[in-house]
Protein backbone atom coordinates (compact mmCIF):
# COMPACT_ATOMS: atom_id res chain seq x y z
CA UNK A 1 0.00 0.00 0.00
CA UNK A 2 2.93 2.33 0.74
CA UNK A 3 4.28 1.89 -2.79
CA UNK A 4 0.83 2.71 -4.25
CA UNK A 5 0.72 5.96 -2.23
CA UNK A 6 4.25 6.77 -3.43
CA UNK A 7 3.19 6.17 -7.02
CA UNK A 8 -0.02 8.20 -6.64
CA UNK A 9 2.07 11.19 -5.53
CA UNK A 10 3.95 10.96 -8.85
CA UNK A 11 0.83 11.10 -11.01
CA UNK A 12 0.29 14.59 -12.40
CA UNK A 13 -2.42 16.14 -14.54
CA UNK A 14 -0.94 17.70 -17.66
CA UNK A 15 -2.97 18.70 -20.73
CA UNK A 16 -6.02 17.22 -19.03
CA UNK A 17 -4.40 13.77 -18.77
CA UNK A 18 -3.16 11.89 -15.72
CA UNK A 19 0.49 11.17 -16.50
CA UNK A 20 3.75 10.01 -14.99
CA UNK A 21 7.08 11.54 -15.98
CA UNK A 22 9.98 9.60 -17.46
CA UNK A 23 12.36 10.25 -14.56
CA UNK A 24 9.77 9.10 -11.98
CA UNK A 25 9.12 5.93 -13.97
CA UNK A 26 12.86 5.32 -14.36
CA UNK A 27 13.28 5.72 -10.61
CA UNK A 28 10.47 3.25 -9.92
CA UNK A 29 11.83 0.74 -12.47
CA UNK A 30 15.33 1.27 -11.02
CA UNK A 31 16.87 2.20 -14.37
CA UNK A 32 18.39 5.43 -15.60
CA UNK A 33 16.04 7.88 -17.32
CA UNK A 34 18.33 7.69 -20.36
CA UNK A 35 17.90 3.89 -20.55
CA UNK A 36 14.11 4.16 -20.26
CA UNK A 37 13.93 6.82 -22.99
CA UNK A 38 16.24 4.82 -25.29
CA UNK A 39 13.99 1.75 -24.89
CA UNK A 40 10.98 3.91 -25.77
CA UNK A 41 12.73 5.44 -28.80
CA UNK A 42 13.61 1.95 -30.09
CA UNK A 43 9.85 1.16 -29.92
CA UNK A 44 8.46 4.56 -30.84
CA UNK A 45 5.62 3.08 -32.94
CA UNK A 46 4.15 1.71 -29.66
CA UNK A 47 3.86 5.22 -28.18
CA UNK A 48 1.49 7.50 -30.11
CA UNK A 49 0.77 11.00 -28.78
CA UNK A 50 -2.10 9.83 -26.58
CA UNK A 51 0.31 7.39 -24.86
CA UNK A 52 3.34 9.68 -24.50
CA UNK A 53 4.27 13.30 -25.18
CA UNK A 54 7.16 15.59 -24.40
CA UNK A 55 6.49 18.52 -22.08
CA UNK A 56 6.91 22.08 -23.33
CA UNK A 57 9.29 24.42 -21.51
CA UNK A 58 6.35 26.25 -19.93
CA UNK A 59 4.73 23.01 -18.75
CA UNK A 60 8.04 21.80 -17.30
CA UNK A 61 8.73 25.07 -15.47
CA UNK A 62 5.20 25.09 -13.98
CA UNK A 63 5.41 21.43 -13.01
CA UNK A 64 8.87 21.82 -11.46
CA UNK A 65 7.52 24.66 -9.33
CA UNK A 66 4.63 22.43 -8.17
CA UNK A 67 6.95 19.49 -7.46
CA UNK A 68 9.44 21.61 -5.53
CA UNK A 69 6.69 23.37 -3.57
CA UNK A 70 4.98 20.12 -2.59
CA UNK A 71 8.32 18.50 -1.75
CA UNK A 72 9.30 21.51 0.37
CA UNK A 73 5.97 21.38 2.24
CA UNK A 74 6.32 17.62 2.81
CA UNK A 75 9.92 18.05 3.95
CA UNK A 76 9.05 20.88 6.32
CA UNK A 77 6.12 18.99 7.84
CA UNK A 78 8.23 15.86 8.36
CA UNK A 79 11.29 17.84 9.44
CA UNK A 80 13.40 16.18 6.71
CA UNK A 81 14.77 18.72 4.24
CA UNK A 82 16.86 16.05 2.47
CA UNK A 83 13.81 15.21 0.33
CA UNK A 84 14.36 18.37 -1.70
CA UNK A 85 17.62 16.96 -3.08
CA UNK A 86 15.59 14.32 -4.92
CA UNK A 87 14.14 16.99 -7.18
CA UNK A 88 17.42 18.76 -7.73
CA UNK A 89 18.70 15.87 -9.86
CA UNK A 90 15.91 16.53 -12.39
CA UNK A 91 16.76 20.19 -12.81
CA UNK A 92 19.97 19.77 -14.82
CA UNK A 93 18.62 17.67 -17.67
CA UNK A 94 19.26 18.97 -21.18
CA UNK A 95 16.01 17.47 -22.45
CA UNK A 96 12.44 18.16 -21.53
CA UNK A 97 10.87 15.15 -19.81
CA UNK A 98 8.39 12.82 -21.44
CA UNK A 99 4.97 12.29 -19.91
CA UNK A 100 3.34 8.85 -20.13
CA UNK A 101 -0.42 8.42 -19.88
CA UNK A 102 -1.91 5.33 -18.27
CA UNK A 103 -1.87 3.57 -21.64
CA UNK A 104 1.75 4.61 -22.18
CA UNK A 105 2.78 3.20 -18.83
CA UNK A 106 0.98 -0.04 -19.69
CA UNK A 107 2.86 -0.12 -23.01
CA UNK A 108 6.16 0.23 -21.12
CA UNK A 109 5.59 -3.25 -19.72
CA UNK A 110 6.13 -4.59 -23.22
CA UNK A 111 9.30 -2.57 -23.68
CA UNK A 112 10.94 -3.05 -20.27
CA UNK A 113 10.96 -6.75 -19.48
CA UNK A 114 12.85 -7.02 -16.19
CA UNK A 115 11.05 -8.58 -13.24
CA UNK A 116 11.32 -5.29 -11.34
CA UNK A 117 9.70 -3.44 -14.27
CA UNK A 118 6.84 -5.95 -14.48
CA UNK A 119 6.12 -5.82 -10.72
CA UNK A 120 6.36 -2.03 -10.67
CA UNK A 121 4.08 -1.80 -13.70
CA UNK A 122 1.42 -3.80 -11.86
CA UNK A 123 1.73 -1.44 -8.89
CA UNK A 124 1.49 1.59 -11.18
CA UNK A 125 -1.66 0.25 -12.85
CA UNK A 126 -3.19 -0.27 -9.41
CA UNK A 127 -2.29 3.30 -8.49
CA UNK A 128 -4.00 4.64 -11.63
CA UNK A 129 -7.08 2.57 -10.76
CA UNK A 130 -7.07 3.95 -7.20
CA UNK A 131 -6.82 7.52 -8.53
CA UNK A 132 -9.73 6.83 -10.89
CA UNK A 133 -11.82 5.46 -7.99
CA UNK A 134 -11.07 8.57 -5.93
CA UNK A 135 -12.11 10.81 -8.83
CA UNK A 136 -15.33 8.83 -9.33
CA UNK A 137 -16.14 9.20 -5.62
CA UNK A 138 -15.38 12.90 -5.82
CA UNK A 139 -17.68 13.26 -8.84
CA UNK A 140 -20.45 11.44 -6.93
CA UNK A 141 -19.96 13.75 -3.96
CA UNK A 142 -20.04 16.79 -6.28
CA UNK A 143 -23.28 15.53 -7.86
CA UNK A 144 -24.81 15.02 -4.41
CA UNK A 145 -23.76 18.52 -3.34
CA UNK A 146 -25.31 19.98 -6.50
CA UNK A 147 -28.54 18.10 -5.80
CA UNK A 148 -28.57 19.36 -2.21
CA UNK A 149 -28.02 22.93 -3.40
CA UNK A 150 -30.89 22.59 -5.86
CA UNK A 151 -33.16 21.22 -3.13
CA UNK A 152 -32.18 24.04 -0.80
CA UNK A 153 -32.94 26.48 -3.62
CA UNK A 154 -36.37 24.89 -4.07
CA UNK A 155 -36.96 25.04 -0.33
CA UNK A 156 -35.97 28.72 -0.31
CA UNK A 157 -38.57 29.42 -2.98
CA UNK A 158 -41.21 27.47 -1.05
CA UNK A 159 -40.30 29.22 2.21
CA UNK A 160 -40.52 32.61 0.51
CA UNK A 161 -43.98 31.69 -0.79
CA UNK A 162 -45.01 30.68 2.74
CA UNK A 163 -43.69 33.95 4.19
CA UNK A 164 -45.54 35.93 1.51
CA UNK A 165 -48.79 34.04 2.23
CA UNK A 166 -48.38 34.62 5.98
CA UNK A 167 -47.75 38.33 5.39
CA UNK A 168 -50.87 38.52 3.21
CA UNK A 169 -52.95 36.84 5.95
CA UNK A 170 -51.56 39.20 8.56
CA UNK A 171 -52.24 42.20 6.30
CA UNK A 172 -55.83 40.98 5.72
CA UNK A 173 -56.34 40.49 9.47
CA UNK A 174 -55.01 43.99 10.21
CA UNK A 175 -57.25 45.45 7.50
CA UNK A 176 -60.25 43.59 8.97
CA UNK A 177 -59.48 44.90 12.47
CA UNK A 178 -59.15 48.43 11.15
CA UNK A 179 -62.46 48.05 9.33
CA UNK A 180 -64.24 46.85 12.45
CA UNK A 181 -62.73 49.61 14.61
CA UNK A 182 -63.45 52.46 12.22
CA UNK A 183 -65.67 55.32 13.20
CA UNK A 184 -69.13 54.67 11.77
CA UNK A 185 -70.80 57.29 9.66
CA UNK A 186 -74.37 57.68 8.62
CA UNK A 187 -77.68 57.30 10.46
CA UNK A 188 -77.64 55.68 13.82
CA UNK A 189 -80.51 53.56 14.96
CA UNK A 190 -81.44 52.94 18.54
CA UNK A 191 -79.75 49.52 18.64
CA UNK A 192 -76.36 50.83 17.77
Amino acid sequence: MQIIKSIESRIYVIRGERVMLDFDLASLYEVETKVLNLAVKRNLQRFPEDFMFQLTKVEWVNLRFQIETSSLQAAESSGNLDIIKVNEKHGGSRYLPYAFTEQGVAMLSGVLRSEKAINMNIAIMRAFVDVRKILIKQNNINEQLTEIKERIGEHDVQLNELYDAMENLIDEKIAQLKWNDRERIGFKTKGQ
